[in-house]
């Protein structure tokens, strides 16, 4: 109750300290980018958050889950270090790990492969400087997702900094980054080194990475891009608990069984080396048209030594994005419109190997698998006399794979999914400056991704299709005075042929169509200014509030004999409620203090097992030291500040009841960030 007792009183002092002002640009004034379409938040026609420097600082070196956390409708779980996923408004219902139903870019380039996977864990936060993410459909400039889409963007201006920090666990993080206009071209070369042993046993994190990218603006109308990522990540994977290991032990792995050895004995975990590399160039023909493309490739080497098996698995990918834009701006109207197409190729190469605790035994099933994808698409906005902005959007979906069992059969066939075509529709009305109303419906379609198709199951499961749905959804932002900005949405978004996870018994996972789902939800956000207090001890003081009331349930969802419909949809809470304080004291000290509430969650499809709700806290201090033109950033944060014993991200439909991945206790993190 003391924890609920905080986060009132959180609320209370922002509503105390509201009545403070200061000059500083309007919220509403922020800008995105829409992959190269950009608009103010205020006008923006889509349900848009901007993941800011301030929101980005919260995070500890190794991960982007608090920052992501901030944002109402987006919710980003660590089933244990190392091992991530993202939900945009329910989208964890088909993802025991990675990120799926997302698309995700960083900068020009597509991070998504062609099935719709993402490795989303061999980023290092550091490398990032802004996120835009997009809740729901965004067929029209982002293809065939309907959980939403996030674009990652490095440092586009001069910094050169280093970091070192360490933590509880043996946490040990290093970073360098180079930033820097030289000439025609803009450079950026950023290293990083983190490693941990973590909270539990068998979940040790090891993680290298090098980025470096070229900028090389040739003439006044054209510029090429050029970037190369190559990741090195080795994490151990402990697996779920039922609840009463977990009452025995948190911080144990999954014991071995009768029948099956423990994720010690077998050494289970995941080794990812990936390469990605690309160029992309964009050419203004007349100050009103111009054309970009960008064609990208890479490499993935990926082993999983799990309980019942070694996989291999050998992936290379190529895409390309390109579209033609024009804008034309008349009296009191303005237009553009995009005329594109994106697309790739995925290939893998599937080995699966006895497992001799962590080492290669008897072969088990050799397969290929290849998936083709693309779109074409088209979108037009519309500008009149700066106060109605739409946005019309239209994409014809294309998707196809081809498999091939090689060992220890010999058999392959080809499935083609039905073509979609994908209509999008926003428009916003600006009633003032500061306040518009908008309001938005658009189709959604999500292909099962690779690791769908052949899960751990090493079955092809060559009946599942696509999941779709329409998406309608009214939102208001309303900025006070030079104060306060606060915005609200509400959606309805319904979908047919939902894919979900099974597990078998010996905890390998398939997946089905499972019908429909009803997804109705609230996001609320309300965030201030940086108030200068003028006052000697606390100078200024900033807040922040987000959260989602969702009531998501299955609708003509049949297993075997059972019933589901009516039930609550697995895997997502009702309520999630955020916050984030921001303090200066003696114009030098930083105190950023945040909270995370969880509502219990349902485990199972069945709803019988539901999580307990949960209030985590965290807190960080900030303190520079300036040495002549070199700026030393102290920081402590220390996470789960309550001490509460909670699980990040769970196994749902988990087999055996294994649905419980531990996180840790109160830990904290030391470090320094220097800036050059």
């Amino acid at each position: 109750m003391t924890k609920f007792y905080l986060l009132a009183f959180t609320i209370y002092s922002t509503i105390v300290f509201s009545q403070k002002k200061d000059s500083v640009m309007l919220i509403s004034e922020v800008q995105i980018d829409a992959y190269k379409k950009p608009a103010s938040l205020i006008t923006s026609t889509k349900s848009v958050s901007v993941v800011s420097q301030n929101l980005l600082s919260q995070n500890p070196p190794e991960r982007l889950l608090e920052s992501f956390n901030q944002i109402p409708g987006a919710r980003m779980e660590e089933r244990s270090p190392g091992s991530y996923r993202i939900s945009l408004r329910g989208s964890t219902l088909r993802s025991p790990f990675g990120v799926r139903n997302v698309k995700v870019y960083l900068d020009d380039f597509i991070l998504s492969d062609a099935s719709g996977n993402t490795y989303f864990n061999i980023i290092s936060p550091e490398l990032i400087n802004r996120m835009e993410i997009y809740k729901g459909s965004e067929s029209g400039d982002f293809g065939a997702v309907t959980g939403g889409t996030v674009l990652l963007q490095t440092q586009n201006s001069d910094k050169i900094s280093a970091n070192l920090s360490v933590g509880s666990y043996g946490t040990f993080n290093e970073s360098l980054n180079f930033s820097k206009q030289m000439g025609k071209h803009f450079f950026q070369i950023f290293q990083n080194y983190y490693r941990t042993d973590s909270y539990r046993e068998q979940s040790a994190v090891d993680r290298k990475q090098i980025f470096i990218k070229d900028h090389f603006q040739y003439s006044k109308n054209a510029q090429l891009k050029a970037m190369i990522l190559l990741s090195d990540l080795d994490y151990q994977t402990p697996g779920g608990l039922t609840l009463e290991q977990m009452q025995v032990s948190r911080k144990q792995a999954r014991p071995k069984t009768a029948t099956l050895p423990g994720a010690r004995e077998q050494n289970a975990g995941i080794r990812n080396k990936m390469v990605l590399a690309g160029v992309s160039h964009e050419f203004k023909f007349t100050p009103d048209l111009s054309h970009f493309i960008l064609v990208q490739g890479s490499y993935v080497d990926f082993e999983n030594p799990f309980i019942t098996n070694f996989e291999n698995r050998f992936e290379s990918n190529f895409a390309l994005r390109t579209h033609l834009n024009y804008q034309q701006n008349w009296n009191r109207i303005s237009a553009e419109w995009r005329l594109g197409f994106e697309g790739g190729t995925n290939k893998i190469f599937i080995k699966n190997f006895n497992n001799n605790k962590g080492i290669e035994g008897n072969p088990q099933n050799f397969d290929r698998l290849k998936n083709n994808s693309g779109f074409f698409f088209t979108s037009q906005k519309l500008n009149f006399n700066e106060s109605l902005f739409s946005d019309i959007s239209l994409s014809l979906n294309l998707n196809s794979y081809e498999w091939e069992k090689i060992f220890p059969v010999s058999q392959n066939g080809e499935t083609k999914f039905k073509n979609q075509l994908l209509p999008n529709f926003g428009i916003t009305y600006l009633f003032a400056k500061g306040f518009s109303v908008r309001g938005k419906i658009g189709k959604g379609n999500s292909a099962p991704t690779n690791e769908e198709i052949r899960s751990s199951n090493q079955e092809f499961n060559l009946n599942l299709v696509p999941e779709y749905g329409w998406n309608k959804e009214i939102g208001i932002r309303k900025q006070f005075g030079n104060v306060l900005f606060a915005e609200a949405n509400y959606f309805d978004f319904r979908m047919k042929d939902a894919i979900v996870r099974r597990q078998n018994e010996r905890g390998q996972e398939f997946f089905i169509n499972s019908g429909a789902t009803i997804q109705k939800g609230i996001e609320f956000l309300l965030e201030s200014k940086n108030f200068n207090l003028k006052n000697d001890f606390l100078n200024h003081f900033k807040f922040r509030f987000s959260g989602s009331f969702y009531d998501f349930k299955f609708q003509n969802y049949q297993q075997g004999e059972t019933d589901f419909s009516g039930n609550e949809l697995t895997g997502v809470p009702k309520t999630t409620i955020n916050s984030l304080l921001n303090f200066t004291f003696f114009n030098i000290l930083s105190v950023d203090y945040s909270h995370f509430y969880t509502s219990k969650t349902p485990l199972n499809d069945a709803n019988t097992v539901f999580s307990d709700s949960n209030l985590i806290g965290n807190i960080q201090f900030r303190y520079p030291v300036n040495l002549d033109q070199t700026r030393i950033n102290l920081f402590l944060q220390i996470q789960n500040i309550y001490n509460t014993d909670y699980v990040l991200g769970f196994d749902i439909n988990a087999f055996g009841n294994r649905y419980y991945n531990p996180a840790a206790k109160r830990n904290f993190v030391l470090g320094a960030k220097v800036d050059f």
